[in-house]
């Protein structure tokens, strides 16, 4: 249990290891069992994480044993628990419908796969701030492999444009923690924090302008208006397992926002507080509404998937720029409800696609399709579930994020999070009713392959998680609402960590 914190790095790390030494030697079959058995591995742990961080709240590890402002701190706590969790829960699902049959076609896939999730968990437990630059780019470069492997055509322009844009926003996000090391002499966001709350007149500007390019990077990351031309066509383009495990990358961008704005420039950042919030709910709003059309624009099912990620981005905005506890609480577990069903509705997207033969997933009334029946039940379910009616778990996000509006900001906030549920309504029927509904008498299409079982299975479990958070939605909140209230109280974020590694100081006045 002393070493907990590090194993969702250290897991997929060694099984990505693993992978890439036996790949040239074996079949894939072997790959595969070997990537689940890591898969399981990693569950086991993450599952043993959550419940250790119920029992002890925060769990503190230094790698090496190193000095915190020296060597990689893990902290993990219920926030970072829950993000490396529901990481796993979706990465399985995304595996099984890989190994349907696409993974063959992809260089290194396995290895990438396991190296992406080992990014994605240092991410979410990293507490220093150079090393989350770190393993952003872990996840960044797998991702770079993952999404361009086997490509050509349009897949290579939309990837590219990807590269290119993460690229030049990890440039910048270098250049800000150069400044903040410059101003505060640490990169430990504990030690930043209380560096932050006395940092002298004379150095106030430099870290505002430090913590606006920072939060430029991690909106960038998010996909806020307007920061988010590169994601519809990437995702839209990236293999179906690819897509779906991607829809949890834009919220690495919301969780590193609403870690380092709540710890380092909260309330008792001094004049640097809460420097975030103000500008990032008008925004947020503003990227659900541009979403909200996209959706009822899309002239293909894919694209507006794309854009439902972007618009469930934009809703994380607007819950976690309200600042209370409730409405974070609201927020985390939506988050959790929109990366499972954005991802199922890739797949779906995928199936129908190859189902529909020549024509694709584009939204064109065609021949009925072949044994349409299962398929047109899952899009519905999610279709439900996605647009937050009654009675999943959008809803249940949903109602929960209106209920923590502060009355003073009920009328437009309630205008945008209600008039978007509409909009994607409209533009989900649309697609329902053009892919599922109206047919043409005479088509000229070829009928595409029969239906899979393993990836209807991989489709049917993240459905199936969302009704599982929908049938358990009071002790998910409760859960919820006891992160929101720890994120919350950073005096005792700041005081354990300082009681666990005791190097951890506040600098002399």
């Amino acid at each position: 249990m002393n070493h907990l914190p590090v194993l969702p790095v250290l897991v997929p790390i060694v099984t990505g290891a693993l992978l890439l030494l036996l790949e040239r030697r074996h079949r894939t079959s072997v790959l595969r069992t070997w990537a689940w058995i890591g898969m399981l591995a990693l569950l086991a742990v993450n599952v043993a994480l959550l419940v250790q961080v119920q029992r002890e709240d925060m769990l503190v590890y230094l790698l090496g044993d190193w000095p915190a402002r020296l060597g990689i701190t893990l902290v993990a706590d219920r926030l970072s628990a829950l993000m490396v969790l529901t990481t796993t829960l979706l990465a399985i699902p995304c595996l099984l419908y890989a190994c349907a049959g696409w993974d063959k076609r992809a260089l290194h896939f396995h290895a990438l796969f396991q190296m992406q999730l080992a990014g994605l968990n240092g991410a979410f437990l990293t507490g220093d701030l150079f090393n989350l630059f770190v393993f952003f780019e872990v996840m960044l470069i797998a991702s770079y492999g993952l999404l361009l492997s086997g490509a050509r055509g349009a897949r290579i322009k939309a990837g590219m444009h990807y590269v290119v844009f993460n690229i030049a926003a990890s440039v910048v996000f270098l250049l800000a923690l150069g400044l903040l090391y410059g101003m505060l002499g640490t990169l430990n966001m504990t030690e930043m924090a209380a560096r932050i709350a006395i940092a002298p007149p004379e150095r106030t500007m430099l870290i505002h302008a430090a913590a606006g390019l920072l939060l430029l990077v991690f909106c960038a990351k998010a996909a806020l208006l307007p920061l988010y031309l590169w994601l519809p066509e990437a995702y839209a383009r990236a293999p179906a397992a690819v897509a779906a495990l991607f829809t949890v990358m834009t919220k690495v961008g919301l969780y590193a926002i609403l870690r380092v704005y709540t710890l380092m420039f909260g309330e008792a950042a001094g004049p640097l507080a809460n420097i975030a919030w103000d500008w990032l709910l008008p925004a947020g709003a503003a990227t659900v509404v541009l979403a909200a059309l996209g959706v009822i624009g899309a002239p293909r099912l894919r694209i507006g998937v794309a854009y439902l990620v972007l618009l469930s981005a934009g809703t994380l905005f607007v819950a976690f720029s309200l600042g209370n506890a409730g409405a974070i609480s609201a927020g985390l577990y939506y988050l959790a409800h929109s990366v499972f069903v954005s991802a199922a509705l890739f797949l779906l997207a995928d199936i129908i696609q190859r189902h529909r033969g020549s024509n694709g997933d584009y939204l064109l009334p065609i021949a009925s399709m072949p044994n349409k029946t299962l398929p047109a039940t899952l899009f519905l379910i999610a279709a439900v579930s996605i647009a937050g009616l009654p009675p999943l778990s959008g809803f249940i996000g949903k109602l929960q994020l209106l209920n923590s509006v502060p009355e003073a900001q009920m009328g437009w906030i309630w205008t945008v999070i209600l008039g978007s549920s509409l909009m994607t309504i409209i533009g989900l029927s649309r697609s329902g009713t053009r892919l599922f509904w109206r047919v043409d008498p005479a088509p000229e299409t070829t009928p595409g392959p029969p239906l899979r079982r393993t990836e209807i299975a991989a489709t049917v479990l993240l459905l199936g998680y969302g009704v599982a958070m929908t049938l358990f939605a009071g002790p998910v909140l409760r859960y919820t609402d006891a992160t929101a209230a720890q994120l919350l109280d950073v005096d005792t974020y700041i005081q354990v960590l300082r009681d666990t590694a005791p190097l951890i100081r506040e600098p002399a006045r």
